[in-house]
């Protein structure tokens, strides 16, 4: 028996509560998980700012961090770390999984736009840690000391992996989603539906706010941009 797989296009068999959110580094996972947050009103923990401390220190309570989170009913978070042990902990109280399998260029681009705009503008992101000199960034190959690097390194982790994973793991419905317009159709389709759901003086009091979900996940249709193509 594997875990139950699905397209952008197939309808929810539940409304989640425990969210892991796949995907090769820079595909977007964190934006997702606080979309999802907003949607579905459930808590996000982002495993970057559990995991890194001061000087980008592995902090020492990362893994009792995540078993606190973990324990609680409702949450979304990014599927990492599972070296660290997080699978143990996370996989088996889960009960969706985003994975956000989509073309190696979309998420090569999406990762030098994000690291070069962090690099220059030297933006803080988490425990006062920022993004290294974009100098030191190119100039290595080194997955330890170069955020590209370390894509390259494991563009093709979920590939291999999940498989394994939906064996291991047979409880879990997965949402693969390809490309960029399949994540916003799918989040079109998750709010139109909690829409519906909705008590009518609500829907009447959300119609003032334009086509947007309640909780701030657009239902318009996206812009396209060119590196969707």
């Amino acid at each position: 028996m594997t875990s139950r797989m699905l397209a952008a296009d197939d309808p929810l068999p539940f409304r989640p509560e425990r969210v892991l959110i796949a995907g090769v580094t820079g595909s977007g996972k964190t934006t997702l998980a606080g979309r999802l947050s907003t949607l579905w009103n459930i808590d996000r923990h982002e495993m970057d700012a559990l995991h890194h401390g001061e000087n980008w220190t592995p902090r020492a309570t990362f893994l009792d961090d995540v078993r606190a989170f973990a324990a609680e009913d409702r949450w979304v978070t990014e599927w990492q770390y599972t070296s660290k042990g997080t699978d143990e902990i996370l996989t088996p109280r889960a009960q969706l999984v985003v994975w956000l399998d989509y073309p190696w260029p979309i998420v090569r681009a999406r990762l030098l736009r994000r690291t070069l705009r962090r690099s220059i503008l030297r933006t803080e992101m988490y425990n006062g840690n920022v993004e290294k000199p974009i100098w030191q960034v190119l100039s290595t190959r080194d997955p330890a000391r170069s955020i590209l690097a370390w894509q390259t390194k494991t563009r093709r982790f979920w590939a291999t992996q999940m498989p394994l994973k939906r064996e291991r793991f047979p409880h879990l419905t997965i949402v693969r989603l390809r490309h960029p317009r399949e994540t916003e159709r799918w989040l079109r389709a998750q709010a139109a539906l909690r829409l519906a759901a909705r008590p009518l003086s609500e829907e009447r009091s959300a119609e003032t706010k334009g086509a947007q979900d309640p909780e701030g996940v657009s239902i318009a249709p996206p812009k396209r941009r060119s590196r969707d193509r």
